[in-house]
């Protein structure tokens, strides 16, 4: 693993620009839960329930949406960024990241200490709640305090809309902005960082294959194989958190 390490450092400190592509395997690290992983909450729910259309149509799946995000708030407000997210930020200290494009909605990158335009949240951000109607925005503890004092489906204080996580749920649009500007940094690298990413959710896993095609060099960090193994330039396979600190 040292050779696959020092051959990542190495071509890094030659970059001219670097993203960063961080998945779920990161959270796992700071205690967040993998939801899909048996115990998690797809055991105790089911992800159908949760589709967008499902949240629009009906109080009573608005309200077990909200029942479902609650038990998955608790230990990301709790979560502390990890070796992983501090080696993301020393490479913007660097001057290495053109920017870290992130599937994880628990704003660690922030915590952690990444500059928030150098942070893209391609699934949005648990820690605010936004109304669907008028986009009133909302800190996240505010709405769940509604929620603990009994509001099973909380409503905008200013329009009466739906109130949700500024997450994206399944069958919901993907943020234009968001994606806009992910794949201009992508299109503009020179090397990519897929790190704790298992790349099978579209159209997020889009991104390595789109700079790979594109000429960038691609360099995979993962606990398991994933189907771009074998494009990749250099794949390294260990705890993240274990592979990133000592390459930067």
């Amino acid at each position: 693993m040292k050779e696959r390490i020092d051959q990542a450092a190495e071509w890094i400190s030659h970059a001219k620009a670097v993203v960063v592509f961080a998945g779920a395997g990161l959270s796992t690290e700071s205690g967040i839960p993998d939801f899909r992983s048996p115990g998690g909450v797809w055991d105790r729910y089911n992800p159908e329930d949760f589709y967008f259309q499902n949240f629009l149509a009906s109080e009573s799946s608005r309200e077990k949406y909200w029942q479902m995000t609650t038990e998955m708030y608790e230990p990301m407000k709790e979560a502390r960024p990890n070796a992983a997210h501090q080696a993301i930020v020393e490479l913007e200290v660097l001057g290495k990241l053109d920017c870290v494009i992130t599937q994880n909605i628990d704003g660690l990158h922030h915590k952690a200490g990444n500059s928030e335009e150098r942070i893209i949240e391609l699934h949005g951000t648990a820690l605010y709640v936004s109304c669907l109607s008028c986009k009133k925005r909302y800190d996240r503890d505010e709405i769940q305090e509604r929620v603990r004092q009994g509001q099973k489906a909380p409503r905008c204080d200013s329009c009466g809309g739906f109130l949700k996580p500024a997450t994206i749920s399944f069958g919901q649009p993907m943020p234009d902005t968001a994606m806009r500007r992910a794949q201009d940094f992508t299109l503009s690298c020179n090397l990519f960082l897929a790190i704790a990413s298992s790349l099978v959710v579209w159209p997020a896993a889009g991104f390595p294959l789109m700079a790979k095609r594109n000429g960038a060099r691609l360099i995979i960090i993962n606990r398991e194989p994933t189907d771009f193994d074998d494009i990749a330039d250099l794949v390294v396979r260990g705890d993240i958190g274990t592979v990133l600190e000592p390459f930067v």
